[in-house]
């Protein structure tokens, strides 16, 4: 993983602190993470959250708001409105110095502001949310007794998590004057995380924002997960699932603005992700990343291409099978194929020692359920000899090669 300190110009013109975490590799897409009202940038959950999706292949850019942590500025004088804009700055930090974040992650109130920044952001496909109330009000909950006093006195003192903050009347009128209509319009993949058991901010809030949005929106529940994320399998387990969420949204759209239009039935396209060894593949309507694993300097984002070749065999099978069943009539509940390929020398060489004798080889297993007879199970195996991915692997093949 490599680390690079950057900063950046914030909403009051004020220097701001960040951290970008990139793949060692190719990097799948860029990440911008808003950590928790009061936190920063190296609270445990978000360098916890933001290196688990490093390691799925994202690059995260996760700063401190103005007047936290390594900041400049002062806190008392920043507001919601204000977390926005930095969060629209940090966004265009990435998209003038490497490429606009086209994944947004937010915890709790950074949850609520990513939301909001989210419509301005274009490029933004994919916004999750951890924790988060629906709307910024619900942070002043947590210096309810404190509200009388800072109406009156224009400000007051107020302890937070352990620490004293100045919070002054304009915090309190930006977060009053804030609305939840922008989450209806969003019109991008929606991923709200929250646990049933956080005591900082009930998960009717999660119910508001998911109620609010429109589909493509999911949901995932937390369980016994604290509102900090404390425990380092929790945070592990929400880059995980993130990850696996976003890949569904963010791979296809950059697959689809990457790759050559107007593919043909039958034609298939392969064009480099960059210059590692991921590739994008697509069809005339299907689109699907191949990689190297890591071991061998890939990132591992998609299967290999013997893992591509033992696939087209397998579904053949598979397919081939289920077909002559039916045809037949034959009571086949499951079809099932494990294969794994390698090579070994051929018996009758005479060459032993040279690389060129060895013959490739894969081993097909095939399971089938169901109440099948005897010689039905026996010419269901012959059948699956007779697939043509299998009929192609033994015939001749002719491959033309043209420079375009």
């Amino acid at each position: 993983m490599k680390k690079s300190k950057i900063e950046f110009t914030g909403s009051d013109g004020d220097k701001l602190s960040g951290l970008l975490e990139q793949p060692n590799g190719q990097t799948f897409a860029y990440a911008l993470f808003a950590h928790c009202f009061t936190c920063g940038k190296d609270i445990a959950s978000a360098s916890r959250v933001a290196r688990a999706l490093v390691a799925r292949g994202y690059a995260v850019l996760r700063f401190d708001f103005t007047g936290l942590g390594g900041s400049d500025g002062d806190f008392a004088n920043t507001n919601f409105s204000s977390n926005v804009e930095d969060l629209v700055r940090a966004a265009a930090y990435l998209r003038d110095n490497w490429q606009a974040p086209s994944l947004l992650v937010g915890h709790s109130l950074g949850g609520t502001a990513i939301l909001k920044a989210a419509e301005i952001l274009p490029e933004a496909l994919g916004v999750v949310t951890i924790g988060s109330p629906a709307d910024a009000s619900h942070v002043s909950k947590q210096f309810s007794c404190d509200i009388e006093a800072i109406e009156k006195q224009g400000e007051a003192e107020v302890s937070l998590a352990g620490r004293q903050f100045t919070i002054k009347k304009q915090f309190l009128d930006d977060i009053q004057s804030q609305s939840m209509d922008h989450v209806s319009s969003l019109n991008k993949a929606l991923l709200v995380m929250h646990s049933p058991v956080d005591v900082t901010v009930s998960i009717g809030e999660a119910e508001k924002i998911y109620r609010s949005a429109r589909h493509p929106k999911s949901f995932i529940s937390l369980d016994d997960a604290d509102h900090l994320l404390t425990r380092k399998a929790d945070a592990e387990y929400v880059a995980e699932t993130i990850a696996a969420w976003a890949g569904r949204f963010i791979g296809a759209a950059d697959l689809i603005s990457e790759s050559e239009t107007g593919l043909q039935s039958g034609d298939v396209m392969v064009e480099e992700r960059g210059t590692s060894f991921t590739q994008n593949v697509s069809s005339d309507s299907h689109l699907w990343l191949a990689d190297e694993p890591l071991s061998v300097g890939g990132n591992n984002l998609g299967p290999d291409p013997y893992e591509h070749l033992l696939a087209a065999l397998g579904t053949c099978t598979s397919m081939t099978l289920r077909m002559y069943a039916k045809r037949k009539g034959w009571p086949l509940k499951k079809a099932k194929v494990k294969l794994r390929h390698y090579r070994q020398h051929g018996e009758d060489c005479q060459h032993c020692d040279d690389q060129n004798s060895k013959v490739d080889v894969i081993d097909r297993e095939i399971t089938l359920s169901g109440e099948l007879e005897q010689d039905q199970l026996e010419r269901l195996l012959e059948i699956a000899d007779r697939c043509p991915v299998h009929k192609t692997l033994h015939g001749k093949i002719v491959v033309n090669s043209t420079l375009t």
